[in-house]
This record gives structure tokens, C-alpha cells and sequence, in this order.
């Protein structure tokens, strides 16, 4: 069995990303999913880069450590909900 992660990126002074924050909570819980949350900083930068974020917010659902899908910009819960299926399904 397949074992996903999402990852949520997110700025400081980011409306957006304070919105999207406790749906995307909600629906990893529902989902049982591990959601790991980077604050994009100074003391980030690195990882930011690694992940080749280019704005925020970003979602990434990884299966087994590796990246299969994400988006960018906020995104409705009815979307979002939606789109997570769609990705996580085996």
C-alpha cells in the first residue's frame, strides 16, 4: 500500500495561505494523510528551493517520498477536497 504526504507551503504575510491553512488541515485529517507545513523564510530557503516553489501557497501530495502532483494559489474546499481524492486514489 501506496503511503502519501502532502506538503503545504506557505508565506508569513500570505492571506491566502491563512485561508487554506485549516481546510487543508481538515481534509489531510479526514483523509489520514501526514500534512508536514513550511513557512517560507530566511531559515527555509534551502527547502523552498528544493521544492522548486515559485509561489505560495503550494501543495504537494507525494506517494512514497516522491512528488506526484501539487498546486498553487488558493483553492476552494470543494476543489481541493476534490483534487485530493483524485490524486491519492490507488
Amino acid at each position: 500500500m501506496s503511503k502519501f504526504e502532502i506538503v503545504e507551503v506557505s508565506g508569513e504575510s500570505c492571506a491566502n495561505c491563512f485561508t487554506l491553512m485549516p481546510i487543508l488541515h481538515k481534509l489531510a485529517a479526514e483523509r489520514n494523510i501526514p500534512l508536514t507545513h513550511i513557512e517560507a523564510g530566511a531559515d527555509t530557503a534551502e527547502e523552498v528551493q528544493k521544492l522548486n516553489i515559485e509561489r505560495v501557497p503550494t501543495v504537494i501530495v507525494r506517494r512514497d517520498g516522491e512528488e506526484i502532483a501539487r498546486c498553487t494559489g488558493f483553492q476552494p474546499e470543494e476543489i481541493l477536497s476534490l483534487w485530493l481524492d483524485a490524486k491519492t486514489e490507488e
